[in-house]
Order: structure tokens, then sequence, then C-alpha cells
């Protein structure tokens, strides 16, 4: 009897294992939050008469576009549809916005209101499934909902330079610090070590 009438001697090809990945979630929420704060003290006039108020541009393509962007591959990675479209879609906003500055030096504050008006759609619908991840990401959409409504208003109604508009700059700034703690919260559970930072249960 032959080799091959004995036995199976095909070999067996097994899927490769897939290797885990770290929880791009607060590299995510650290670059929304720093690009957020600096374009922040920018709308509530803290930088007037001591900066240009374009310090936020570099760091809106490098790290609140590019580093969000790719946080935002990494969710798909993970499966995660909520993480994945929010960080991808609000890296693509700063990339956006850096481009748009840059080659539209002549725009006026309606432009700049109806883009922030397309994301103020995006961002309500986002507002609502984040109630089911947890509180701390509930308290960046919240935040972020108010942001950009007030900067629309505002934008429309003063041209973005107006009380309307500043007040969207303080909120903005609340927005940056709920972000900043929901990313450390997450590096301090991801850490699995002795300081744990709560981030709440979800609403729904």
């Amino acid at each position: 009897m032959s080799v091959s009438e004995d036995r199976d001697v095909t070999p067996t090809v097994q899927p490769a294992a897939s290797s885990p990945i770290a929880d791009p979630a607060p590299l995510g929420l650290a670059a929304f939050a720093l690009t957020t704060f600096l374009l922040s003290t920018v709308n509530a006039h803290w930088t007037f008469g001591n900066s240009a108020g374009t310090a936020f541009l570099g760091y809106a393509l490098a790290y609140g576009g590019l580093a969000q962007l790719l946080a935002g591959m990494w969710e798909f990675r993970n499966r995660n549809v909520f993480g994945a479209t929010a960080f991808s879609t609000y890296g693509a906003f700063w990339i956006g916005l850096f481009i748009w500055i840059k080659n539209a030096p002549a725009a006026t504050g309606h432009d700049l209101g109806w883009i922030l008006l397309a994301f103020l759609i995006f961002n309500t619908y986002m507002l609502l499934f984040s109630a089911q991840v947890n509180l701390a990401v509930f308290g960046v959409f919240l935040f972020l909902e108010l942001t950009e409504l007030f900067l629309v208003i505002g934008n429309f109604s003063d041209g973005g330079t107006g009380g309307v508009s500043q007040f969207g700059g303080y909120l903005g700034i609340i927005t940056a610090l709920v972000a900043w703690y929901t990313s450390a919260a997450g590096v301090s559970n991801g850490l699995a070590g002795k300081i744990r930072l709560p981030v709440g249960k979800p609403l729904i």
C-alpha cells in the first residue's frame, strides 16, 4: 500500500494568529483635546494681543489630523465602529481645516459656519450613540455639540469674532479638558496599575 493510500499527507494551513494591539482611543482623544484647546483659546480671545492665532495649524495637521486619523484606522482593526467613525471623521476634519485655511485666505465666517454646521449634524447622532459607551465619552460629545452649535451661530451672526463665538471658544476649552480626562482614563485603565480613573457607566 502506498503512503498516499495509507494516510492523508496534505499539510494543514493554520490561519495566522491575530496580534493584539493597544487601545488607540487614548491617543485619538489626546490628539483631539490638544488641537481643540489651541483653537478654542483663539476663539475665546485668550491669545489676542500676544499671538497671531495660528499656533494650532501645524498641530491641526500633524496631531489632531494625522494622529487622530491613524487612531481611527486602528479602531477599525479593533472592530470598534464607533471609535473608528469618530476618530477618522474628526481627524479628517482637522486636516481639512488646515488645508482650507491655508488655501482660502479670503474665506468668510459664513464659509466656516457651513463647515461647522455639517459637522454639527454628524456630531448630533454620534452624541446619541455615545450615551451607550460611557459617561466620559458622552461628556466629550455633549460639550463638543454645544461648542459647534455656538460656533455655527457665531460664524453666521458675527463672522466668528463676536461674543457668541467667544462663548463657543470657552465651551471648546471645556470640551478639550473633558477629552483629556477621558484620554488619561484610557491610559490609566490600560496600564492596569494602581491608579484608575473612572469613566462612568453608559447612560442607556
